[in-house]
């Protein structure tokens, strides 16, 4: 009986295992294929420069954007070294 349950462990082991290299692989290959539809997808519609004292914040909400979405359309942006003058994406779509 000892011998049946330690292969018993020994079988759920390894098909555990087997399981979770699968669900990895396949959520690996779909979010990388998903990120790379997302950016090759992305138009940049309307720009405008950065003016004196605005950083990515006040941009997004001057254009009733969430940050989230702001980035979305700026993907090269640094927030932290935005200068004035720079071209940031007001309005983008797919």
């Amino acid at each position: 009986m000892a011998k049946n349950a330690s292969l018993f462990v020994k079988m759920a082991a390894v098909l555990s295992i087997f399981l979770m290299l699968v669900v990895l692989s396949e959520s690996r290959f779909t979010l990388t294929d998903g990120v790379q539809k997302a950016k090759a997808a992305l138009v940049c519609n309307q720009v405008v420069g950065v003016g004196d004292g605005e950083d990515c914040t006040i941009i997004s909400k001057e254009f009733k954007l969430t940050l989230a979405s702001f980035l979305a359309i700026n993907p090269n942006i640094n927030c932290e070294s935005i200068f004035v003058g720079q071209w940031v994406c007001i309005d983008g779509s797919a």
